[in-house]
């Protein structure tokens, strides 16, 4: 991939609604990929897994995450990581959500 620019507008950016009321912004790198997400209040990311490893964190409002077998509600400045291959979902509190993923390697269903 070559990039012309260091710097990127949100105008740039891939959007994508992956569920209903969650819509995502990314940005990719060579090997990496960024997400802001942002959620509808009681959006729901139903389970699923990919083989990408996957970190975050919770910028607004307030996420029930499970990951694997292991459930816990999210709040600002908490984080998750999420190794490639394991099963998680999450619902979005009573107020809008906006986290960070992050993903490596690149999720080309995401560009």
């Amino acid at each position: 991939m070559s990039m012309t620019s260091p710097f990127v507008s949100p105008g740039e950016c891939s959007r994508h609604q992956i569920f209903p009321g969650v819509q995502i912004q990314t940005c990719a790198g060579e090997q990496m990929m960024l997400s802001l997400v942002e959620f509808e209040p009681h959006a729901v990311v139903q389970p699923h897994s990919h083989p990408h490893e996957q970190m975050g964190m919770l910028l607004e409002g307030e996420l029930t995450f499970t990951i694997g077998d292991e459930t816990r509600t999210i709040r600002p400045g908490e984080m998750w990581r999420i190794p490639g291959g394991v099963v998680h979902q999450c619902v979005a509190g009573d107020k809008p959500v906006k986290a960070l993923d992050v993903f490596h390697p690149v999720r080309d269903d995401y560009r």
